[in-house]
């Protein structure tokens, strides 16, 4: 019977310890993106007058086109991040005819996602090159590094006696050393 009762104990609490979180772990969730990613850079391309080839050479296909609205272009972005925020950018084209009128839209990013990394991986890179020069600095100058001046921390001390080499490493020294 007491076996029944603590295993019924150990039940209970564990079903009852997993209710208590709401953060579980899993599933696990993957940013989603959908459209065009679009840049300043794409963007100060345009002019009027380009036809749609060109306009489409410098921003990429459209994502949106409508048959009603022929003559529109849209190019819209959205991301959620695992974390649930979201991103959302939309830019239109407008054209007469064959040639492109005027264009509005959300301001876009200076950089696409994988220059953002590569920025950050130069980060990285200029930071420990730094801290390179410096170590190579120290080592150039073969001074050590102090604490505070006129302290010593070098794990040798002349004063102290040094123990028999030979002896056990358990044996005591033959001679005390006297406490300063």
């Amino acid at each position: 019977m007491l076996r029944y009762a603590v295993g019924f104990v150990l039940t209970a609490t564990v079903l009852v310890s997993g209710c208590s979180s709401n953060r579980w772990g899993f599933p696990y969730r993957v940013g989603l993106q959908q459209g065009n990613w679009v840049t300043e850079q794409q963007v100060g391309l345009l002019y009027q007058g380009m036809t749609r080839e060109q306009v489409r050479f410098a921003l990429g296909s459209p994502t949106l086109t409508n048959v009603l609205h022929a003559d529109r272009w849209d190019y819209p972005y959205f991301y959620r991040a695992p974390n649930r925020s979201v991103e959302v950018r939309n830019f239109t084209v407008l054209f007469s005819g064959d040639l492109l009128v005027s264009w509005h839209g959300d301001e876009q990013p200076a950089l696409e996602p994988f220059q953002i990394a590569q920025e950050e991986v130069r980060k990285s890179q200029a930071e420990q090159a730094e801290v390179d020069l410096e170590e190579e600095r120290l080592k150039s100058e073969g001074s050590e590094v102090q604490i505070a001046p006129g302290f010593d921390i070098s794990l040798s001390n002349p004063a102290l006696p040094s123990s028999d080499p030979y002896a056990l490493p358990d044996a005591p020294d033959q001679v005390p050393i006297p406490l300063e």
